[in-house]
């Protein structure tokens, strides 16, 4: 939803080329990312053509996106417990909704994608503030393997997207542009 009178910006990618945003759109990251700590901006994007992934990039270089997914989606009892310096940066009243991403390694062998379920994205959604949490559970991976279990997703749900699968919590992604097989990712 734009404000009245709010233009909009474009940002450049490497992955999706320009994308139209607004602020409505921006994610702000107080303290970067990990491995990533002077990148703050960063906004939701969907690619219509990947069923799948959602992906997290950097509104201030081209080349930083990440895909993501929410760990309800491979994993059934993922427990998020956020510390009182979590929830002071992301400015989170005990109680309140917030989303979680989990960022996804895809090598070169997408079989042996992982999801980083040590360390969540979490976003306060009223306020578009996010923090990349570390949680305290030493019994979270840091490199979840994941393939066979969106696999069995996809065969419990084969009509249904995984991403459009999702808990909706009001956090609107921007649709990125759909890609010419000229302008593809090498």
């Amino acid at each position: 939803m734009r404000t009245r009178g709010e233009k909009p910006m474009k940002i450049q990618t490497s992955r999706f080329g320009v994308v139209q945003i607004t602020s409505e759109d921006l994610l702000d990251f107080p303290e970067g990312l990990l491995g990533f700590a002077s990148l703050r901006k960063f906004v939701l994007l969907d690619e219509p053509s990947d069923d799948v992934f959602a992906w997290l990039q950097s509104a201030e270089e081209p080349t930083v996106a990440f895909p993501v997914l929410e760990p309800e989606l491979f994993v059934s009892n993922y427990n998020v417990q956020l510390t009182k310096h979590d929830l002071d940066s992301l400015k989170l009243p005990v109680g309140e909704i917030f989303r979680t991403f989990v960022i996804i390694t895809i090598p070169q062998d997408p079989t042996l994608m992982t999801a980083n379920l040590k360390a969540p994205i979490i976003i306060n959604v009223s306020r578009r503030l996010a923090r990349q949490c570390v949680l305290q559970d030493n019994q979270l991976a840091i490199r979840e393997p994941i393939f066979n279990k969106l696999q069995q997703r996809v065969v419990q749900f084969p009509q249904t997207p995984i991403k459009s699968q999702s808990v909706d919590n009001n956090l609107p992604m921007r649709r990125a542009p759909v890609r010419s097989p000229e302008q593809s990712p090498e």
